[in-house]
């Protein structure tokens, strides 16, 4: 009896086991759940030759298509989340009732990682660069950040977070420096806070359609832009919205919750077929508008759109980073919004924008001739299509929280380079840069690049080589 029994448990476990593999002839379920892109199934032989990493490459494709997959991995999550609290996905928070929030925003939450003071100036001098070079264009420019939800509900936070490493975050020390650097910002944190009503979504990192109609109304009357206004008017209330994190966590047993939706319809019209307001480049158009949009965005853009698409004649939402400014001519754009998440704020240090630096005039017979230690400070060319990119690192010595950073061409023409943070061979460093000069403005395969450094107005020369054209 009792060796019946061993079999019948190692039969059932055999059976449990090949169930994953067998379930594969008839489940179709993995790739309609997922959040991102599936790997394929690798081939064993190709042009090249014989696939050395085929079981290895056959084994992650495994691990990501067995069949039930995803019934497996919602029921960890529920079993752990209701016993232990605790979520089962590295990029999801399990808050108090039945709050999620996402992980990417925690550092900033607990103000364990926030942006160096250099950090700061790097992001809040580009984005003036830009509304410089906007504006000389004739057009309007504005920039605003979608605000972390555990900003503005940290309630639902788990216990265990809620001793934080400090009280200010980097939007906090950004928006001074926004104010001095003289950006076009709208601050949408005190616009929010202000409300007692719930203004996102419980089970998604994002606002809802309610907070999106006042994120659209506060941009737009910063803008002096007439639009529609949403204060007291009716909508419907549905149970059908899925948030994002839930979708994460729950890939199949996610709880809708309610969403807004205003009964008086868009009018609006896409310009080409669409999958979501998620694609990367949406062109939309309103025959009865006038003006013209181009707006940066991320996935707080999502809901934004319809809201901004629908005070506009033509608009274009584009999620490309870095953001090719010059878009704006080819788009027909009067206005340039740039709307970035909160819990981003530290990327946008990382990728400047892309376009013709400016060129200033610099008193370089007056500088001071620095010697940096060698291989301290750094310059490459690159080939970013018509521009030549050059870009690299400044020793850090002669770098000041506030030092803007110049090359200067064939002992000719000098442009302002885009501080930025970098990752180098040595680590993380703020006192990065990247400049972008139109290709027609160089001669000759090889040109000679002077850098210097102005800090309050003394100029430093901390530079000089000869740099190579690809």
């Amino acid at each position: 009896m009792r060796r019946l029994g061993m079999t019948v448990y190692l039969a059932l476990a055999i059976v449990i086991c090949l169930v994953p593999l067998g379930g594969l002839l008839w489940y179709k379920g993995a790739e309609s759940s997922e959040n991102r892109k599936l790997s394929e199934f690798p081939t064993l032989k190709s042009e090249e030759g014989w696939n050395k990493e085929f079981l290895s490459e056959a084994g992650d494709w495994f691990e990501e298509h067995f069949a039930y997959r995803q019934e497996m991995v919602t029921a960890d999550a529920q079993l752990r989340g209701k016993i232990f609290g605790i979520s089962t996905e590295d990029g999801v928070i399990k808050g108090t009732d039945g709050w999620l929030y996402y992980m990417d925003s925690l550092e900033d939450y607990l103000g364990s990682e926030v942006l160096s003071d250099r950090g700061i100036f790097n992001i809040a001098h580009t984005l003036s660069m830009m509304q410089e070079y906007i504006e000389n264009a004739g057009r309007t420019f504005l920039f605003t950040v979608a605000p972390n939800k555990n900003s503005l509900y940290p309630e639902h936070m788990p216990y265990y977070y809620r001793t934080k490493v400090s009280g200010t975050h980097s939007i906090d020390r950004l928006r001074p420096v926004l104010e001095e650097q003289g950006v076009n910002y709208v601050d949408l944190y005190s616009v929010f806070e202000a409300k007692d009503e719930v203004l996102y979504h419980a089970r998604d990192s994002h606002w809802n359609n309610k907070g999106a109609a006042l994120a659209a109304e506060t941009i737009l009357d910063a803008l002096d832009k007439d639009h529609r206004s949403y204060e007291g008017a009716d909508y419907t209330v549905r149970t059908d919205y899925e948030g994002d994190l839930d979708v994460m966590l729950y890939p199949k047993a996610v709880t809708p919750e309610d969403e807004i939706y205003y009964d008086e319809p868009f009018t609006y019209e896409y310009v080409t077929e669409i999958e979501s307001t998620f694609d990367p480049l949406i062109d939309t158009s309103r025959a009865d508008a006038e003006g013209g949009l181009l707006m940066y965005r991320d996935s707080f853009g999502n809901a934004l759109l319809p809201f901004m698409a629908q005070e506009y004649a033509s608009a274009e939402f584009s999620r490309g980073v870095p953001y090719y400014v010059d878009d704006m001519f080819f788009c027909n754009a009067d206005t340039v919004v740039v709307e970035r998440a909160e819990r981003f704020l530290p990327e946008m240090g990382k990728n400047p924008p892309v376009f013709q630096s400016p060129e200033r005039e610099i008193a370089i017979l007056q500088a001071q001739d620095c010697t940096a230690k060698p291989g301290a400070t750094t310059c490459e060319a690159s080939d970013e299509g018509l521009f030549l990119k050059l870009g690299g690192a400044v020793d850090e010595a002669y770098i000041a929280t506030n030092s803007e950073i110049y090359l200067c061409i064939d002992g000719e023409n000098t442009y302002e380079a885009f501080p930025m943070n970098i990752e180098s061979e040595d680590g993380k460093t703020d006192c990065g840069y990247a400049a972008y000069i139109e290709k027609g403005r160089l001669e000759g395969e090889e040109i000679l690049v002077e850098l210097y450094v102005d800090t309050d107005g003394t100029l430093s020369r901390v530079f000089q080589s000869t740099v190579y054209t690809p």
